[in-house]
């Protein structure tokens, strides 16, 4: 038997490959990203795998290959379940033909994310059921047995994942690939076309097979009771069962869930029946603990003492049910310092936001949306004033527009968005933007990669997931394909300060939609890198008049120390010259490694 170390991530990929998968598709998505990683690393020659556009399409790929009788796989972050909601919904109804597994991975804590929603929410309301692993090896295993779920219920599987569980690591057995035959398609509109008089048939059909998967949930081995002959039961699932165990050990027992939904009512009744004490430890919302209240068991401990926000760990379930027990940890007399999240030396978008603060206050009302460029918002930079979710940079501003222009407010509306974004909900963004002759100025940040996620490909890069050629989208010609006149559309250098500035300049002269489109790579992309390793920037000290222009520009390469402004990584520092524009005494040169 082969044992292997894998995150969670990894797992759930190696699962999905030995379940005999043979369609997955996603959209990157920290903490879900690995996954589809792993799979088109590792796994390609048996699963077709593919970037999506977003959510919504991944959902729908798969689901199309579902149907068509494949074993099919999608993988978004929980947020992204917010775009791809409506053909899950519908594919609740319809059901499967080869098994559908997807994985939600949430964010307790907010570590990446706009929101640190729960989404053990969405299986009770789209009646799909829902698997919770708690370690690797259980990621590996579910994933699995999700798609014989699948088949067997007529269902699809939500893996609900979170952080922790995706990039942590323990041990996990490999077994071989099941080599499962796609299943031949057969013409059946009823069961997969949700007309208004199907879906109210499919609807009675579904509230059918949940009973029969809630009486499978009472006895299927994913859902155990661990007895040590304890007084107290915990009812925990995921993540939180590991911290539980660390806390309580063999002192209570345990009712471990990993088939969420349906939940085993039957079983959970039984289990909490045996104990006066009861406590229900899980992160984030009281969906277990609701569900035992439900059952007549209101005195279950949970969130009267266990905080809704952020992650679990052991010492807060300590200090929650055994206060005064954790031992004393380590303490330092210097606490580190903060260190928040800095665009990458040499990072184009750097360039971009800059030349914006000429018109901050003044000109412009700068909205952002969901990527690197996010980090704009931050000192000394402060480029943007507001970001909700992905593609919302370009469509909000019309609203936005119309807000400011019903208070009198004479600046204009200024959005951006990166290129994976704009693939993924910005074009139709900007479509709405030319249909409103909404009077705002959209900007899309081409860095030619999904570069906050680690460097996916989308469909304005050359490759596919795969590895294969692929025709690139070219944005600009997407932008003047709506309608807009040539001169509504510039192309510029983010770099370039006044090519920028001079776009802004033209934008914010005519009334109307107004396209600006900035163009340089990413500077961590491995070609970018290899180009730039032979140059960088060096200050002269004895030129430098201690005047922090250049510290303006927030890059992570530049450093001031007793009144002078220094490189003081020249291995970060990718030569892109924006500190030699700021300065204006000449102190700054690019010079050749």
């Amino acid at each position: 038997m082969q044992m292997e170390m894998l995150s969670g991530n990894e797992a759930v990929a190696r699962g999905v490959y030995e379940a005999g998968c043979h369609v997955a598709a996603a959209y990157p998505g920290t903490p879900s990203t690995e996954i589809l990683e792993n799979i088109g690393q590792k796994y390609k020659d048996k699963i077709y795998c593919q970037w999506a556009c977003n959510e919504k399409t991944a959902v729908e790929i798969a689901s199309g290959a579902s149907i068509g009788g494949a074993r099919a796989f999608a993988a978004m972050k929980h947020v992204g379940m917010n775009v791809a909601a409506d053909p899950i919904f519908t594919m609740a109804y319809s059901g499967v033909n080869g098994g559908f597994v997807f994985v939600s991975a949430d964010d307790p804590g907010c570590h990446s994310s706009q929101n640190e929603q729960d989404n053990r929410l969405y299986a009770p309301h789209a009646k799909i059921a829902m698997m919770e692993p708690s370690d690797s090896a259980e990621c590996r295993d579910f994933a699995k047995a999700a798609f014989d779920i699948s088949e067997r219920f007529d269902t699809l599987v939500m893996l609900r994942m979170t952080t922790r569980v995706c990039h942590s690591k323990s041990l996990v057995k490999l077994e071989e690939r099941q080599e499962v035959p796609v299943k031949k398609y057969v013409r059946d509109p009823k069961k997969n076309a949700m007309l208004p008089a199907h879906a109210r048939a499919r609807h009675i059909y579904r509230e059918e097979m949940l009973k029969k998967l809630e009486e499978y949930s009472n006895d299927c081995p994913f859902n155990r009771v661990e007895a040590n002959g304890a007084k107290i039961g915990v009812v925990t699932s995921g993540i939180a069962y590991e911290h539980a165990k660390e806390v309580f050990g063999n002192t209570v027992d345990y009712l471990k869930l990993g088939l969420t939904y349906p939940l085993p009512r039957r079983l959970m009744a039984d289990f909490c029946s045996k104990y006066d004490t009861i406590y229900v430890i899980e992160e984030n919302d009281p969906y277990l603990e609701d569900a035992v209240h439900a059952l007549g068991f209101t005195g279950a401990i949970g969130k009267a003492r266990l905080p809704i926000c952020d992650e679990l760990n052991a010492r807060i379930i300590r200090d929650a049910f055994l206060p005064g027990t954790a031992e004393e940890g380590y303490e330092a007399a210097i606490k580190a310092p903060a260190r928040p999240p800095v665009l990458c030396a040499g990072c184009p978008h750097r360039g971009f936001f800059f030349a914006l603060t000429k018109y901050l206050n003044k000109s412009i009302v700068p909205i952002g949306d969901i990527g690197c460029y996010t980090l704009g918002i931050n000192p000394p930079l402060n480029a943007l004033d507001a970001t909700i979710c992905m593609g919302s940079g370009i469509s909000s501003i019309i609203g936005l527009a119309k807000a400011l222009e019903m208070q009198g407010d004479t600046r204009k509306a200024l959005g951006c968005l990166g290129d994976s974004t704009f693939f993924h909900s910005g074009m139709t963004s900007l479509m709405d933007v030319v249909a409103a002759d909404a009077n705002v100025i959209a900007c899309i940040l081409d860095n030619s990669i999904t570069a906050m996620t680690g460097h996916q490909d989308n469909p304005g890069t050359t490759r596919n997931l795969m590895g294969e050629l692929s025709p690139a989208l070219d944005i600009e010609k997407l932008a003047l394909a709506t309608g807009l006149a040539r001169d509504r559309v510039v192309v510029v250098d983010p770099l370039d300060i006044e090519a920028v500035r001079n776009a802004v300049e033209a934008g914010l002269s005519v009334k109307g939609p107004f396209v600006i489109i900035t163009r340089r790579p990413c500077a961590l992309i491995k070609e970018v890198q290899k180009q730039n390793a032979a140059r960088h920037c060096e200050i002269d000290g004895d030129k430098c008049r201690g005047c922090k222009q250049c510290m303006k520009i927030a890059c992570p390469a530049i450093e001031f120390e007793n009144g002078k402004a220094r490189i003081f990584d020249t291995a970060s520092c990718t030569g892109c010259g924006l500190c030699m524009h700021m300065c204006k005494f000449g102190a700054i040169e690019r010079k050749e490694k």
